[in-house]
């Protein structure tokens, strides 16, 4: 699968007799691809998948196997990664917000790596994971993001300083910044924006002693949905100049895809199982809707969807299965008059879909079926 073909037909008939609809096709090759183009555009640089956007253990151990690291937030995703056998150092934890006793199954495990964005965190990882490295989370704008990341973590420049010299002064290891541009994020020169912030907070600190050795500039990075976005190739080369600029004797860097990295190797297959007219309006009921796999339509995620049925696309209201109101995934989707039992392909399906799903209802999560 390339941009956004569909793939071949049998593929899609195969995996539907695995077990029938909603299933989650993974194409192997467009994940290794894109693992490709993140190590070329970004050279040099570490690059760790962020977990959560697909942490099934096909993908795991596909990322395993081609050399990707992994960037974890709980107990749950490490042990994900711990029983695939993923070696600790290939792992870091970008999560300022850390359960305790996450804390210390990490640091048991030989994670020395860990995000702060507080007091309250530094002395949680004094007391609980002592001498380990430490990166502050500066808060940075989120423009041109779908999912604005800059509320709920983050700090401004004087105290991302000041948090590092305690984190000093506590006995840990500060050596770094790390900041998110919002997730789904289409204006490559954000991260330039967030970059020269980091600067500052690196003059602050180095006032005070403190050489920072590296910058995670975390994920963010698009995936194709109706709308162009910028590639890998386009944001990493606006990263690339902000680096030298504000960086001159040179710094490591760290990149965190996500969604970015296996969206768009994603298609999502799901079936009508009724449709209606309501107040003159076109109703199509899927079994996959907002709770089990299409959660991110909520905060305006508009998926491109194909499907053969007869006549002209028109618009109609697309919803789930669920017995909730709220379980409806698009009022203006574009698709022609199909009939209960008809498929409809979601592309770029691959993140933030069976990982958000529950089974609320009943409804199944989709399956996982990888193809090379």
């Amino acid at each position: 699968m390339t941009g956004h073909d569909l793939p071949p037909e049998s593929v899609v008939d195969e995996a539907v007799r695995a077990g029938g609809t909603p299933v989650l096709i993974m194409d192997r090759q467009r994940i290794r691809d894109r693992y490709g183009q993140f190590c070329s555009e970004f050279p040099g640089s570490r690059v760790c998948f962020a977990l959560k956007a697909n942490p099934h253990p096909g993908v795991v151990e596909l990322l395993t196997e081609i050399g990707c690291d992994f960037e974890i937030s709980s107990h749950g995703e490490l042990d994900v990664l711990l029983k695939y056998g993923v070696p600790r150092e290939r792992i870091i934890s970008s999560n300022p917000v850390k359960a305790p006793e996450f804390v210390k199954a990490a640091y048991r495990s030989g994670i020395d790596v860990y995000a702060i964005d507080s007091s309250t965190e530094v002395d949680k990882l004094a007391a609980l994971a002592p001498a380990t490295r430490t990166y502050v989370r500066l808060s940075v704008p989120n423009d041109g993001s779908e999912w604005p990341l800059s509320r709920k973590f983050g700090v401004d420049v004087e105290e991302a300083a000041q948090l590092l010299v305690m984190a000093r002064d506590r006995g840990l290891r500060p050596e770094g910044i790390s900041f998110h541009v919002g997730s789904q994020c289409v204006e490559p020169t954000t991260w330039a924006k967030a970059i020269e912030k980091s600067k500052a907070v690196c003059g602050l600190v180095a006032e005070k002693g403190i050489e920072l050795r590296f910058l995670n500039i975390g994920g963010g990075f698009p995936a194709l949905y109706t709308r162009p976005v910028p590639s890998v190739a386009q944001i990493a080369a606006v990263v690339r100049e902000s680096v030298a600029r504000a960086f001159p004797d040179g710094i490591g860097l760290i990149v965190v895809p996500g969604r970015g990295l296996v969206g768009e190797a994603g298609v999502l297959v799901a079936s009508v199982v009724a449709k209606a007219v309501r107040d003159g309006e076109g109703w199509l009921y899927l079994d996959v809707g907002v709770f089990n796999g299409l959660f991110e339509s909520v905060g305006g995620i508009r998926y491109t969807m194909v499907a053969d049925g007869s006549g002209p696309a028109r618009q109609w209201v697309l919803a789930g299965p669920s017995c909730d109101d709220f379980d409806v995934v698009c009022k203006e989707a574009e698709l022609p008059d199909l009939e209960v039992g008809d498929r409809v392909c979601i592309l770029s399906a691959g993140a933030y879909t069976s990982a958000y799903a529950s089974e609320f209802d009943g409804f199944p999560i989709p399956r996982t079926h990888f193809v090379e």
